[in-house]
């Protein structure tokens, strides 16, 4: 099993409200897709008055930068600045089909909410999130699903690029079988806001058709990701 190693331990900013008590927590991921992998996860302990992300509403530069490149910078960035406490490791291989990754942390008083998010490999800008999961504060085992979200910041054209922010085409990992030469699946995103993922449409083909994914291996339905949280 991989290991998340506490990569941010800021100091927790002031708040006016009673403070949750630290809690000693491990965290666990689990990739549950048959033929997707996961970049570098990143797990946020933070204060309810803050978020990562939000269903329904725009992705920020730092979780456009993950959903299209995998890059953790902008999430450590984020999470320095509110005072979380952050479980990651941005070196780490990719996650593959059934693998886990886990790491504990005590938590700051305060940061009594968990958030995960990682990009998904292939996809344009796909992600597995939880937002603003609240640590229980009895000990125990608790597990979560998680989906796939869409970052909308990309049209899901599922054709091999630079994995750049803000430019088109996937990044294209050598441990990935995907085609060349497809003609592109969409060329525009309707929802333009952070929501749940279609998925890949792929095609059979490696050096042609409309996609670059190959649809026997790199379609899916949610939910893609197991997290299971033990509270000591």
């Amino acid at each position: 099993m991989k290991t998340l190693q506490k990569f941010c331990a800021a100091t927790a900013l002031a708040v006016t409200a009673l403070p949750t008590m630290a809690a000693d927590v491990t965290v666990e991921i689990q990739n549950i897709t048959q033929g997707l992998y996961f970049t570098p996860i990143a797990a946020v302990a933070h204060t309810p008055d803050t978020s990562l992300f939000e269903v329904g509403e725009m992705a920020s530069a730092e979780i456009q930068e993950m959903a299209e490149g995998g890059s953790l910078a902008g999430i450590t960035t984020v999470a320095t600045a509110i005072g979380a406490d952050m479980l990651a490791e941005p070196t780490a291989g990719p996650l593959a089909p059934t693998e886990k990754v886990a790491g504990t942390f005590m938590t700051t008083d305060g940061n009594s909410v968990l958030s995960v998010v990682a990009m998904i490999l292939p996809s344009n800008d796909g992600f597995i999130g939880l937002d603003n999961w609240e640590i229980p504060t009895e000990v125990g085992t608790y597990t979560i699903y998680l989906n796939a979200y869409d970052a909308g910041t990309e049209a899901n054209d599922e054709l091999i690029g630079s994995g750049e922010p803000g430019m088109p085409g996937m990044p294209a990992p050598p441990f990935l079988t995907l085609g060349t030469g497809g003609s592109g699946v969409a060329s525009t995103e309707a929802n333009a806001t952070v929501h749940i993922h279609p998925g890949n449409i792929g095609d059979d083909s490696l050096t042609d058709g409309t996609s670059d994914v190959t649809n026997s291996i790199h379609r899916w339905l949610n939910p893609v990701a197991k997290v299971t949280v033990t509270v000591n």
